[in-house]
């Protein structure tokens, strides 16, 4: 007689099991490995409500979940908060589909206002879930030597990568998360954006180890202009937290620093760049654009619970424009302060 399948939450006991699960499955992502539990947990505070499907004390799917719970941006179960690709993993349509709908009355128990699973390929909706997403992300297949991989960019981006050479800038790949992180600090409060806890990159290199690793960038003088902290996972690079200082725009460090990042993935194997998502027609949108990589649309879906209209968290949406601005002109060392106590909402 076939045993009934089971759903379940994770504890700790299936953390290796799961891990497994994910990285057999054709799917499975970096973000859907149970490390992002503790990150999320420790460095944000959300609670997680990861589930499970077993049958015959086998796992047969998989589905992280958070809940964010805040004043100003409402009460969500997201998976995954602060990646860029989420969703189940199963066996099968069935065992997807048994998980979506414990998701949802998990949701409907929490009351909260929406569930967004962050689907990287299109999958069926029902009456309950339907597609929310405005972001592409982009890919490319890493050639096997630098000239080849320079040669595979559009050209008048190879020319930006020349002009960037020409500027005598350096790299080293020595861990170095806390230098990283103020390069990316300077960078998201110029674009207006509440920076993350500084703890995060800490905790994720601790937590992923090997697979996490931080790129800098130098100019002339040996001062640190650009970084990058990057994830490896099976034959993929996924450049993650980037940014720079001022001067990266006038050295195009920036540019020098993925084009060296790409030679450096390929030295260790990865075979795909995974530019990440963007919000279409917005400047990131464009910019990797112009690197002539693959545009792949994605194809988030929501539940509505006790919301009666999708959010709009987006940058672009007119309530945020005075607060873009005056954090624009805020000094880095206050955005450092206070920046945490907003981001962790805007998963």
């Amino acid at each position: 007689m076939k045993q009934e399948l089971t759903i379940r939450k994770l504890n700790r006991n299936d953390y290796i099991a799961w891990d497994h699960y994910v990285d057999a499955h054709q799917d499975g992502s970096f973000f859907h490995l149970t490390g992002w539990l503790d990150v999320i947990e420790e460095v944000f505070g959300h609670q997680p409500h990861y589930l499970l499907a077993q049958q015959h004390e086998k796992l047969v799917g998989v589905l992280p979940l958070f809940e964010q719970k805040s004043a100003l941006f409402g009460h969500a179960l997201i998976s995954t908060p602060f990646c860029v690709y989420g969703g189940v993993l199963s066996d099968d349509e069935n065992i997807r589909y048994l998980l979506e709908t414990a998701a949802f009355e998990l949701g409907c128990s929490l009351e909260v206002d929406y569930i967004e699973l962050r689907d990287r390929d299109e999958k069926p909706c029902d009456t309950t879930w339907f597609r929310h997403c405005h972001h592409a992300t982009f890919r490319n297949t890493l050639a096997d030597n630098p000239e080849a991989i320079l040669s595979g960019i559009k050209r008048k981006q190879r020319a930006v990568i020349r002009h960037a050479i020409n500027n005598k800038l350096s790299w080293d790949d020595k861990d170095n998360p806390d230098l990283c992180f103020d390069l990316y600090a300077e960078s998201v409060r110029n674009l207006g954006t509440p920076v993350f806890h500084p703890a995060l990159f800490n905790k994720l290199q601790h937590t992923f180890g090997q697979r996490c690793n931080t790129l800098v960038i130098r100019d002339a003088d040996g001062l640190p202009v650009s970084g990058v902290l990057s994830f490896y996972y099976k034959n993929q690079v996924l450049p993650y937290y980037g940014g720079g200082t001022q001067a990266a725009r006038e050295l195009k460090s920036n540019d020098f620093m993925y084009y060296q990042l790409m030679l450096l993935a390929r030295s260790k194997g990865a075979e795909v760049f995974d530019f990440g998502r963007s919000k279409i027609d917005s400047g990131a949108y464009h910019y990797k654009k112009h690197w002539g990589m693959e545009e792949q649309p994605l194809h988030y879906r929501i539940a509505l619970v006790k919301a009666k209209r999708p959010p709009n968290l987006s940058p672009s949406n007119p309530k945020y424009r005075y607060f873009i601005k005056a954090w624009q002109s805020m000094p880095v060392g206050i955005s450092k302060l206070i920046g945490p106590r907003i981001s962790k909402y805007l998963g």
